[in-house]
C-alpha cells in the first residue's frame, strides 16, 4: 500500500484522485486545498482540508497546482523527510530542492473538467534526485498506467514544448476553423471526419508523411483563392506563416 496526499483541487489533481481511487493498493490520505468548494468532489479521500497545518502523513505529497504555485506550496509544506512531488511538464524539479526527497509526477495529457480519463493511456514522465525515489514513483504509476518513462528535466521540458504544438495550437486552429464555418452558416460537424482521420493516420505514418493540402503540393493558385477569402488579419498571417513552414519542409520535393 502507497499512501499519497494531493496539494490542489484543480483538473489534474482531481483526475489523478479519480485514477488513485479505482486502485485498492493507492490509499488517499489526503486532499487539501484553499479552494473548500472543490474539496467536496475529493469524496474517496480519507480527509480533505484547506489548513496547510492539518497535513497528514503520507508516503509521497503530490503538488498539482498551477506553475508559479508550485514554489510558494511546497514552502508550506512540513512533510517530515517524506517524498515531494509536482505534476508539471514545464517546471524543473529543482523548485523542490528545500525538501531532501523531490521529484517529479508528470502526466503528459490535456484534462478537462468532467470529462472521464482512462489512465491507462497517459503516459507519465517520472524523476526524483534518488533512484530509491524514483523507484517508489515507478511503483505508484504502475498502478494507474502502464505507460512509465524515466524523463530528465530538460527532456520534460521539450515534451512539454511538443505538446503544445500537438495540443493546444492544433486546437486553436479548430477554434479558428469552427468559426470560419460558422460565418458562412456551415457545421463544424462536416470536418469532424477529416479531424479523425488525420489523427488515425499517425498510427502508421510519421507527421512528415501524412502531410497534405495545397502547400504540400506547392498549389500556389489554391492558397491565393484561400488568402482572398480570409478577412482577420491574424488568420492570413497563421495561413501564410504555416503554409510556408510546408513549402520551406518539402521544397525539395515540389
Amino acid at each position: 500500500m502507497i499512501s499519497v496526499s494531493i496539494i490542489g483541487s484543480g483538473r489534474v489533481a482531481k483526475h489523478l484522485h479519480d485514477a488513485f481511487s479505482l486502485n485498492g493498493e493507492i490509499d488517499i490520505v489526503q486532499v487539501v486545498s484553499r479552494n473548500t468548494t472543490a474539496l467536496q468532489g475529493f469524496d474517496q479521500a480519507r480527509s480533505t482540508t484547506s489548513d496547510f497545518k492539518d497535513i497528514a502523513d503520507s508516503d509521497i505529497y503530490i503538488i498539482a497546482v498551477s506553475d508559479n504555485a508550485i514554489n510558494s506550496v511546497s514552502q508550506q509544506l512540513n512533510t517530515k523527510n517524506k517524498l515531494v512531488v509536482h505534476t508539471s511538464g514545464a517546471t524543473p524539479m529543482d523548485i523542490l530542492a528545500t525538501h531532501p526527497r523531490h521529484g517529479v509526477f508528470y502526466p503528459l495529457q490535456s484534462f478537462s473538467k468532467d470529462r472521464p480519463m482512462d489512465f491507462n493511456k497517459v503516459p507519465l514522465c517520472l524523476e526524483s534526485n534518488t533512484q530509491s525515489d524514483l523507484d517508489l514513483l515507478k511503483q505508484l504509476a504502475q498502478k494507474i498506467t502502464g505507460r512509465i518513462y524515466e524523463v530528465s528535466t530538460e527532456q520534460r521540458k521539450t515534451l512539454h514544448l511538443a505538446a503544445v504544438f500537438v495540443n493546444n495550437f492544433t486546437n486553436h486552429l479548430y477554434h479558428l476553423a469552427h468559426e470560419i464555418c460558422k460565418e458562412k452558416e456551415l457545421s463544424f460537424e462536416l470536418l469532424r471526419p477529416l479531424i479523425g482521420e488525420t489523427v488515425d493516420k499517425l498510427s502508421h505514418l510519421t507527421p512528415y508523411q501524412a502531410q497534405t493540402g495545397p502547400a504540400r503540393r506547392g498549389d500556389q493558385s489554391t492558397i491565393d483563392t484561400h488568402l482572398a477569402q480570409l478577412k482577420k488579419p491574424v488568420e492570413i498571417e497563421i495561413y501564410k506563416l504555416l503554409s510556408q513552414s510546408i513549402e520551406n519542409t518539402y521544397g525539395k520535393e515540389l
